[in-house]
């Protein structure tokens, strides 16, 4: 038995005879933890849930919940056993039941375990669902049943709580504001929460954790500062789309050479014999504008992202590489413009493949 509160070791997950993801390990250390697991549709997300949930048997490793064993290869706790919540994406409302009744499900089966209860009143006000309460689900849009059965799954305050892509149908003005009363909630009410999710900031906020699951396995559980700026492979590298690769060659314990952009000095995540050709990832925010370097590049794209402008920059040996600028920044730069770039160039963690 460990000391954690929840833990998955070892574990093949499978629907319909089909491994989805082979030998899962990862743990959440204390109550009250969110844990977000990240990857594309279609890659075993769900089936990770349903299977923590017990509607899927597992026959090699274990799932432990609080010093129990939930399921392993000999043991199999039924899903009404388990105080586990699992709130799909899809609409699960009874549909012959009025919204409000169907919220009142989860606070009957609250077993009144937790030191701070889940208000009914907060709940309705974080999700905003309020004037619904007396519709059917037939009647209400797919994000307000989505919010409904959020709202049920928090008033049951399970021991787990399991939501897959629970803002998926959301508005995006909305958003936001849900993703911060939400974390208030869980984090107020000791709710372990795992949450499966497509959007990396939501993950990134939300997560005290966050796992990257990837061509059938976690390829990647960290904390999410970690998985942003210090990813582990090309695969996580690629997935969360958030930089580029360019080939470099190592020329000193603290420094490299791009063909494009000279000298590169900084601190290796991972150690390199001086001399080796490696890719080395560029982020966004590892390059600073400077107009009047000598060091320019012609702008291909220009990214609007309301706080700041992601340009896009194309090198003499056809590099694309992303360069973030603040929107407030006075000169801003059209396509095909040359756009200069900082000397010396400093990255403070320098990652490499």
């Amino acid at each position: 038995m460990s000391n954690n509160f929840f833990e998955i070791k070892n574990v093949d997950f499978n629907i319909g005879g089909k491994t989805k993801v082979k030998n899962v390990s990862f743990s959440v250390e204390k109550e009250g933890d969110i844990i977000c697991l990240l990857g594309p549709s279609g890659i075993g997300k769900t089936t990770i849930l349903r299977t923590i949930a017990g509607l899927e048997k597992i026959n090699k490793g274990f799932i432990e919940l609080k010093g129990k064993i939930l399921s392993s290869e000999k043991i199999n706790v039924e899903p009404e056993n388990r105080n586990i919540s699992l709130a799909f994406q899809e609409n699960s409302l009874f549909p012959h039941y009025t919204v409000n009744k169907n919220i009142c499900l989860g606070a009957e089966r609250n077993k009144g375990t937790k030191d701070k209860q889940v208000n009914f009143d907060e709940i309705l006000d974080l999700l905003d669902i309020s004037e619904i309460l007396d519709k059917y689900p037939h009647e209400i849009s797919a994000g307000e049943a989505q919010r409904a059965s959020l709202a049920r799954s928090l008033l049951t305050q399970p021991d787990l709580l399991l939501l897959d892509e629970p803002l998926s149908n959301v508005d995006q003005s909305f958003k936001e504001e849900i993703q911060e009363k939400l974390k208030k909630i869980l984090k107020n009410s000791k709710i372990t929460t795992i949450i499966v999710t497509h959007d990396s900031y939501e993950a990134f906020y939300l997560g005290s954790k966050c796992g990257i699951i990837l061509n059938q396995e976690l390829k990647q559980f960290d904390d999410p500062y970690n998985v942003y700026h210090l990813p582990n492979s090309i695969e996580v590298v690629n997935f969360l789309n958030r930089g580029t690769l360019i080939p470099a060659e190592v020329t000193s314990p603290k420094s490299l050479e791009n063909k494009d952009l000279g000298t590169i000095t900084g601190n290796f995540i991972r150690s390199f014999p001086i001399g080796s050709k490696v890719k080395l990832l560029v982020q966004p925010e590892d390059l600073h504008h400077d107009d009047k370097s000598n060091l320019k590049f012609e702008v291909i794209d220009r990214k609007f992202r309301g706080t700041n402008f992601i340009y896009t920059l194309k090198t003499p040996s056809n590099a694309l590489i992303p360069v973030f600028v603040h929107s407030h920044h006075i000169h801003q730069h059209e396509v095909d413009e040359k756009f200069g770039i900082k000397r010396p160039i400093h990255i403070d963690h320098i990652v490499c493949f």
